[in-house]
C-alpha cells in the first residue's frame, strides 16, 4: 500500500510538472507569437503596403529588328501578365513545391505536422513545410539574422505575412507574384528572364520539358544547372515531370515520351556573350541623359535599373553578326602573320628584357601557371607565365567597326573591340593616328576655297628646312619633278606630295577650321605632316566626317535611340532631329564622292573590287599610319557609311610589311560585310543604293593625270582644253537623244 501511494504521488508530481511545462510553453509561443505579430522584431507590412507589391524590373535593349541585345537591373527580372503563363508552368510548380496550394490559405499545418514527425521524432528528411505564399514572401522580403532566433522569428513573420496576402490576392495573382520573383540562379530572377537565359525563349513559348528543367531548378539553383550540370537537371526535370503525373496534370504515355527528350539549352547570357556589349553600354549613357531630361521637364522620375523599361535602338542585328564574324575572319587569319613577324626580330626579346629588368619584376613573373586566356576565336586555358601573359595581350591585334546612316546618324553597327567582357575599352572612341584617310577632308577644304577637281599639283621631292627638314615621299618613292599631278588623280591613288603642296596652297587656318566643325582636335599650325593623316582621330568621328561626303556636307551625331517606352508599352521618349552641322557644299562633297569612286574603281581601294567582288557603286578610301601602326578603311554610299580600324594596343607592336597597310588589314572586314550586304535582297535594295552625281561632275575628272611643266605642257593644256569641249559636245548631243 505504501508503494502503491508513493508511485501515485510521483505519478501526480510528474503530471504537474508537465501541465506546467505545457502551459508555459503554450503561454511562451502565444506570447512569442504576439511579439512577433506586434512588430517588436521588426514591423510587419501592413495590408495597404501588401496591396501595392511591385517587384523591380530589368529595362531591356533591343535592336531595329525586335532582337533582345542587353539589359540594365539591380536584380535580372523581366515580369510577365497572367496571360503570357501556360498553365502547365503552374502545375509544374504545384505538384513539385506546394501540390496542396489551393486547398490552404497561405500556411499548411500538414506539411509542418509532417516536418515534425519526421525530422524530429524519426530523425528522418521531410523537405520544407513552406508553402508557396510563405516562400513568395521570403522572396520579397528576404530574412533578417536574430541570432539563435532567427529560424523561428523569420518562420512567425512569414505565417503571418503569407496569411494576410492570401486575403488580398487570389491564388492566380500569388502564383503569378512567386514565379516573377522567384530566384533561378546565376542572378536571375523571374520565369521569364529564367527562359531567357537558358532557353532564349519567352515564358509563353517554353514547351512542358523546359517548364520542367526550370521549376525542377528552384530546389537548389547551383546543383540543378542545367549548363553546369546537364545530367543532374535532366533527372530533375523527370522528377518534376513525375510529380506532374502523380497529381493528374500528365498522362502516363505523355510522361513517358516527355522523360525520353534530352536537354536542349540555348543558353544567352548578355554577361558572357555580348554581341553588341559595347554598343550596349554607350546606349545606358544616353538612356540615362534622356531620362534626366525627362524629369526635369516633366517632374515624373525613371530608374533604368528597376523600371522594366524598354529601350528600342537602331543597331541591326544582322549587320552586327556580319561584322563581328568578318573581324573574327580577318584577326584570326592576320595574328598568326604578325606573331610570325615579331618572332623574325628582336622586338619580342628586348620587350621580356624590359620587362624584366622593372623595379616591380618578380622571379615568380617567369613561374608557368593554368590561366584563362582569351585569343579571337575565344577563352581557352593556357600554362603560361605572367610575363607570357601580358606578351600575349601586348602584341594582339584589334579591330573596331562603326556602320550609320549619314542621312541622320543612325548607327547600325558597332563592335568596339575583339570582346567586351574581356576586353572592354571602346576602340571606336579611341584616338589614332588617322593616316591617308584624312586626305579628303583636306581636297574637300580645297575645293570649298577655290580650288576645281581640274587643278594640277606638285608632285616633286622637298625638303623643308622650317619644319626640321622634313621631307615626305610618296609610297611608291617616285616622284615627277616636270610634271604635275591632277588633283582627282592625286587623291584617288593617295599620293603623298602633291597633298603637301595642297597643304601649303590652301593654307593651315582654313584646314584647321574645317576639322574644328567637323569635331576633330586642334592641331598646330606648324606641322605640314598633319596633311598626310598624322593627326590623332578617333572612329566615330571619321565615320561621321565621311557621313558629310556621302549625305550633302552634313555631318550628323551618332544616334542610338529611337524610343523609349514604360513597362506598359506608354511611349515615354522619341527621338526627334538630332543636332546636324553643314560643314560642305554638296558640289564640294559630290566632286569628293565622284573622286573616291574612282580611289575603288582603279586606285588604292581596288581589292574591294578584285577580292570581294563588290559590284554596287562606292566610294572609298584606305588609311597606313606610319609604321604600319593603324589600318584604316572607310567606304560609303548614300545610305551607309562602314569604318574599319585595324591595331594593337600600341604603336610600338606593328607589322614591317604591307601586311599592315590599310587595304591589307582593315579593307577585308569592310569587304566581307559588304559582300554580305550585297547577296541580302533587302539589305542591299536599302544600303548599297546608286549615288545621284551629275555626268558632269564625272566628266571633269577625266583629265589628264599628268601634266608638262613649262611651253610644253601649255601646249598639250591647249590640245586638252579643245579635247573636253569635244566631249561636252557628245554628251550634250547623248542627252538631246535620249530626251
Amino acid at each position: 500500500m505504501v508503494l502503491k501511494s508513493d508511485n501515485s504521488s510521483i505519478f501526480k508530481k510528474i503530471s504537474k510538472y508537465v501541465l506546467i511545462f505545457v502551459v508555459v510553453a503554450v503561454i511562451s509561443v502565444v506570447l512569442f507569437l504576439l511579439l512577433v505579430y506586434t512588430g517588436v522584431f521588426g514591423k510587419l507590412p501592413s495590408k495597404n503596403q501588401l496591396q501595392e507589391i511591385s517587384t523591380n524590373e530589368a529595362s531591356l535593349v533591343f535592336s531595329s529588328d525586335a532582337v533582345l541585345i542587353g539589359k540594365y537591373f539591380e536584380k535580372n527580372r523581366t515580369n510577365i501578365t497572367s496571360d503570357e503563363l501556360p498553365i502547365y508552368v503552374k502545375n509544374a510548380l504545384i505538384a513539385t513545391e506546394d501540390k496542396r496550394f489551393f486547398e490552404h490559405d497561405g500556411v499548411d499545418t500538414q506539411s509542418y505536422l509532417r516536418v515534425f514527425v519526421k525530422s524530429i521524432l524519426m530523425q528522418k528528411s521531410s523537405g520544407g513545410g513552406s508553402t508557396l505564399t510563405q516562400q513568395l514572401v521570403k522572396n520579397l522580403y528576404g530574412r533578417n539574422s536574430y541570432r539563435m532566433l532567427s529560424m523561428p522569428i523569420n518562420k512567425a513573420k512569414e505565417i503571418f505575412i503569407a496569411s494576410r496576402l492570401e486575403t488580398i490576392y487570389t491564388k492566380e495573382e500569388i502564383l503569378l507574384l512567386y514565379l516573377n520573383s522567384v530566384p533561378f540562379g546565376e542572378n536571375v530572377f523571374g520565369i521569364e528572364a529564367a527562359a531567357n537565359r537558358y532557353f532564349n525563349s519567352s515564358t509563353k513559348n517554353l514547351k512542358i520539358e523546359e517548364a520542367a528543367v526550370l521549376i525542377g531548378l528552384l530546389k537548389a539553383t547551383t546543383s540543378f544547372n542545367p549548363r553546369l550540370y546537364p545530367k543532374k537537371s535532366v533527372d530533375r526535370r523527370n522528377l518534376v515531370l513525375n510529380l506532374m503525373k502523380n497529381e493528374g496534370y500528365l498522362t502516363k504515355n505523355q510522361l513517358d515520351s516527355l522523360v525520353k527528350l534530352p536537354l536542349k539549352l540555348k543558353y544567352e547570357n548578355f554577361e558572357i556573350a555580348a554581341p553588341a556589349g559595347y554598343f550596349v553600354y554607350q546606349v545606358k549613357k544616353q538612356a540615362t541623359a534622356i531620362l534626366e531630361q525627362l524629369e526635369q521637364s516633366t517632374g515624373k522620375k525613371y530608374n533604368l535599373e528597376q523600371d522594366g523599361l524598354k529601350i528600342h535602338t537602331t543597331i541591326n542585328m544582322q549587320l552586327q553578326e556580319f561584322a563581328i564574324n568578318a573581324v573574327k575572319k580577318q584577326l584570326k587569319k592576320m595574328q598568326p602573320k604578325l606573331d610570325d613577324e615579331l618572332s623574325r626580330t628582336s622586338f619580342r626579346k628586348k620587350w621580356y628584357k624590359n620587362q624584366e629588368n622593372k623595379k616591380n619584376f618578380k622571379e615568380d613573373d617567369l613561374i608557368k601557371r593554368n590561366v584563362e586566356t582569351y585569343a579571337i576565336d575565344g577563352v581557352s586555358i593556357k600554362n603560361i607565365s605572367k610575363l607570357d601573359s601580358l606578351w600575349h595581350y601586348y602584341k594582339m591585334l584589334h579591330a573596331a567597326v562603326l556602320i550609320t546612316n549619314p542621312k541622320n546618324g543612325a548607327v547600325l553597327s558597332y563592335v568596339g573591340g575583339n570582346n567586351y567582357r574581356v576586353l572592354p575599352f571602346n576602340l571606336i572612341q579611341s584616338h589614332r593616328q588617322i593616316a591617308s584617310t584624312f586626305k579628303p577632308i583636306l581636297y574637300a577644304t580645297a575645293l570649298e576655297n577655290g580650288f576645281s577637281t581640274s587643278s594640277y599639283l606638285e608632285n616633286e621631292e622637298k625638303e623643308y628646312a622650317e619644319y626640321d627638314n622634313w621631307k615626305p615621299q610618296n609610297f611608291d618613292h617616285q616622284s615627277t619633278p616636270n610634271q604635275k599631278v591632277a588633283f582627282g588623280y592625286a587623291l584617288a591613288n593617295s599620293m603623298n606630295l602633291p597633298t603637301v603642296d595642297l597643304y601649303f596652297k590652301v593654307g593651315a587656318q582654313k584646314l584647321e577650321n574645317s576639322t574644328k566643325k567637323l569635331g576633330f582636335s586642334a592641331f598646330k599650325n606648324n606641322q605640314p605632316s598633319v596633311a598626310l593623316g598624322t593627326l590623332d582621330v578617333s572612329l566615330e568621328e571619321i565615320v561621321k566626317a565621311y557621313g558629310a561626303f556621302a549625305y550633302k556636307g552634313v555631318v550628323n551625331n551618332l544616334l542610338m535611340i529611337e524610343k523609349i517606352t514604360d513597362k506598359k508599352g506608354t511611349i515615354i521618349y522619341k527621338n526627334k532631329a538630332i543636332a546636324s552641322t553643314q560643314v560642305y557644299q554638296q558640289t564640294t562633297t559630290e566632286n569628293i564622292t565622284a573622286i573616291l569612286q574612282k580611289a575603288i574603281n582603279e586606285g588604292t581601294g581596288t581589292k574591294i573590287r578584285n577580292q570581294f567582288g563588290i559590284k554596287s557603286a562606292l566610294a572609298g578610301k584606305t588609311g597606313t599610319a606610319q609604321n604600319y601602326s593603324n589600318a584604316w578603311f572607310l567606304a560609303y554610299t548614300p545610305n551607309l557609311v562602314i569604318g574599319t580600324w585595324v591595331g594593337a594596343s600600341t604603336p610600338d607592336v606593328h607589322f614591317n610589311s604591307v601586311n599592315g597597310s590599310g587595304a591589307s588589314l582593315a579593307l577585308p572586314i569592310s569587304g566581307e560585310i559588304l559582300q554580305n550586304i550585297e547577296r541580302n535582297k533587302v539589305l542591299r535594295s536599302t544600303y548599297l543604293v546608286p549615288f545621284n552625281i551629275s555626268d558632269e561632275v564625272y566628266l571633269n575628272l577625266d583629265v589628264e593625270p599628268y601634266q608638262d611643266k613649262g611651253i610644253d605642257g601649255f601646249f598639250k593644256r591647249l590640245f586638252n582644253f579643245k579635247s573636253n569641249k569635244t566631249k561636252i559636245e557628245r554628251r550634250n548631243i547623248r542627252r538631246a537623244r535620249r530626251n
